[in-house]
C-alpha cells in the first residue's frame, strides 16, 4: 500500500512539473499613471493685446524600469481661450529618491499637436520639468519648474510651475509568443496565475452631438441641421464587480469643418440583468473638447451619459447611449446620441465572478512611431510635407487578425493643429526567417483635419502594409508605408512611417 502511495505521488509530481515547464512565466511591468496641469503665458497677438494663460492638463501613462521611467501623454487645454488645442507626445525621466517621503522627478516631454487657432507652428515642443514630489502610500504629489517651447515657428514659449498627482499601475503579463495559448483553470490552479481577474472593456463607437441653438459652431452648409457626427474609442477599467473607470475619445467626421476633438476621463456604475446579457451603465466624465468651428471657449466640458448594452454573442455586446456634453456654463452644450461595439475582457486571473473554465492568452501591440505625408494638401497654403507623431493599439482577435486604433498629431511641417482619430481591422502573417520578421497589413478610417490640412469634414481611409523586425520578446522595430485619402477633401498622400512597438500577451479568463 505505501509503495502504491508513493508511486501515484510521483506520478503526480512528475506530470505536475512537466505542466508547469509548459506554463507561461507571469512577469511585471511596473508603471505609474500621472494628471498633471500647468498654466502657459501665451504670446500677444498681432496688436500687442495678451490673451489669458492657457491651462493645460494631461493624462500619462508610464513604464519604471528602476529609476527611469517612459512612456506617452496627451495634453488638452481646459481654461483660456483655446479649446480644441491638443497634443500627444512621449515622455522620458528619473524619479530619484531623497528619503522615504521625498523624491526627484526630472524628465523632458516631447510631442506635437495644436489647435484652436493657436501659433502652434509646425506642433513639435518641447516640455523639460523638474519637481519635487511628495511620496503618500496610494500615491504621490509632484511640484516644481516646467518650460514649454513649441520649437518650429512657433510662438508659443512659457516656464511656469508644475503640479501633478501620481498613481501606481503596475500589471502582470506574458511574452507574447503565449498568445492564443489555452488553458483550463485546473491546468493554472496553484500557479501565479491563479488569482481574481481584472474585468476591462472595450468599445468603439460612433456618437453624434446635438448641439443647442445658442451653441456656436460652424457649419458645412447652411441647412438647419446642427449634428456633429464623431467616431471613436471607450475604456473601461473595473475596480469591483459594479463601479468602474473610463478613457474616452473621439474625433469628428461629418457635420462641421474638421478638426473637432474630446477627451473625457471619468467614473460610472454597472447595473446587470437577465443573467448578465443586459447591462446598464451610469457614467460621468471630464475632460476637454474644442475645435473645428466649437466654441469651447477654454475647452474644459462635463460629460454624463447613461448607456445600455445587450449581449450579441459570448462577450460581445452592442451598446446604445445618450447623454450631455456642455461646458460648466453652457457656452455650448448638445445632448449625445450613439451607437457602440463593446468587448469585456477579464484579465491576468482565473478567479472571477462566472468561475471561468478556460483561459486564453490575448495579445495586445502598442506601437509609437512617425510618420510623414509626402506632399500633404492644403486648404490654402502652398502644398508640403506633413509630419506627424502616432500612436497605435492593437488588440488581436487570433493570431491572424487584429482591432487597431490610432491617433496622430502633427509635429513638423507647418501644420500644427492637424490630427487623426481613427480605427480599423488588419492582419499579420506568421513569423519568418527564424522567428525575426512579420508582415502586415491593416485599413484606418475615422476623423482627421485642422492645421489647414485638406480634409474637409474629416473623414479619412488609411490602408497600409509594412514589417516588424523582432529586437527582444517585448520590443519590434515597425516600418510601414501606405496611402491617405480624405474622402471629402483634397488629401490624397503617399505616407511612411517608422517606430518601435512594445508586444504584450494577457490572460483572458472565460
Amino acid at each position: 500500500m505505501l509503495m502504491k502511495l508513493l508511486l501515484a505521488f510521483l506520478v503526480t509530481s512528475f506530470a505536475f512539473a512537466q505542466n508547469s515547464e509548459h506554463l507561461p512565466q507571469q512577469r511585471e511591468q511596473r508603471g505609474f499613471g500621472q494628471i498633471d496641469f500647468l498654466s502657459i503665458d501665451m504670446p500677444a497677438n498681432p496688436e500687442g493685446l495678451r490673451e489669458p494663460n492657457m491651462g493645460w492638463s494631461g493624462l500619462h501613462y508610464n513604464l519604471s524600469f528602476g529609476d527611469f521611467y517612459t512612456g506617452l501623454g496627451i495634453y488638452g487645454s481646459l481654461t483660456g481661450q483655446r479649446g480644441g488645442f491638443f497634443t500627444l507626445g512621449l515622455n522620458a525621466g528619473f524619479k530619484t529618491p531623497l528619503s522615504d517621503l521625498l523624491f526627484m522627478d526630472t524628465g523632458l516631454h516631447f510631442g506635437g499637436g495644436g489647435g484652436a487657432g493657436a501659433p502652434d507652428g509646425g506642433g513639435a515642443f518641447i516640455l523639460p520639468h523638474a519637481d519635487l514630489g511628495f511620496q503618500f502610500r496610494p500615491f504621490s504629489l509632484t511640484l516644481g519648474y516646467s518650460y514649454i517651447n513649441f520649437i518650429d515657428n512657433g510662438q508659443i514659449e512659457s516656464h511656469q510651475l508644475h503640479f501633478g498627482m501620481q498613481i501606481p499601475l503596475n500589471f502582470d503579463y506574458a511574452t507574447f509568443d503565449h498568445l492564443e495559448k489555452k488553458y483550463t483553470s485546473a491546468d493554472l490552479k496553484n500557479t501565479s496565475w491563479d488569482k481574481p481577474s481584472r474585468r476591462f472593456s472595450f468599445m468603439l463607437h460612433l456618437n453624434n452631438l446635438n448641439v443647442s441653438e445658442n451653441s456656436t459652431i460652424a457649419k458645412v452648409s447652411s441647412s438647419a441641421d446642427t449634428t456633429i457626427r464623431l467616431v471613436g474609442l471607450e475604456i473601461d477599467a473595473y475596480l469591483d464587480k459594479n463601479w468602474f473607470v473610463f478613457f474616452k475619445a473621439d474625433g469628428a467626421y461629418s457635420g462641421i469643418p474638421a478638426g473637432y476633438m474630446d477627451i473625457f476621463l471619468g467614473g460610472g456604475y454597472h447595473f446587470s440583468f437577465n443573467n448578465n446579457t443586459t447591462n446598464l451603465l451610469t457614467k460621468f466624465g471630464m475632460g476637454a473638447g474644442g475645435g473645428g468651428g466649437v466654441d469651447s471657449q477654454g475647452g474644459f466640458m462635463i460629460y454624463p451619459d447613461l448607456s445600455l448594452e445587450q449581449r450579441l454573442f459570448d462577450d460581445m455586446y452592442i451598446s446604445i447611449n445618450t447623454g450631455f456634453m456642455l461646458t460648466p456654463d453652457s457656452h455650448f452644450s448638445s445632448s449625445t446620441y450613439g451607437l457602440g461595439l463593446k468587448y469585456y475582457a477579464n484579465f491576468n486571473g482565473i478567479e472571477n465572478k462566472t468561475k471561468s473554465r478556460s483561459a486564453t492568452f490575448k495579445g495586445f501591440e502598442a506601437i509609437l512611431k512617425q510618420e510623414v505625408y509626402l506632399d500633404a494638401q492644403r486648404t490654402s497654403n502652398p502644398t508640403e510635407d506633413l509630419h506627424q507623431i502616432s500612436f497605435q493599439l492593437n488588440y488581436f482577435l487570433n493570431k491572424t487578425f487584429y482591432l487597431a486604433g490610432q491617433t496622430s498629431f502633427a509635429n513638423f511641417g507647418n501644420a500644427g493643429a492637424y490630427a487623426e482619430g481613427i480605427a480599423g481591422l488588419g492582419l499579420q502573417s506568421s513569423a519568418l526567417f527564424g522567428n525575426t520578421i512579420q508582415v502586415f497589413g491593416q485599413v484606418l478610417a475615422g476623423g482627421a483635419g485642422g492645421g489647414n490640412i485638406s480634409t474637409g469634414q474629416g473623414f479619412i481611409l488609411k490602408p497600409a502594409a509594412g514589417i516588424n523586425l523582432k529586437l527582444s520578446p517585448t520590443l519590434s522595430l515597425r516600418s510601414s508605408v501606405g496611402y491617405t485619402k480624405a474622402l471629402g477633401g483634397e488629401l490624397a498622400s503617399v505616407f511612411g512611417n517608422i517606430g518601435l512597438s512594445y508586444k504584450l500577451a494577457f490572460l483572458n479568463a472565460k
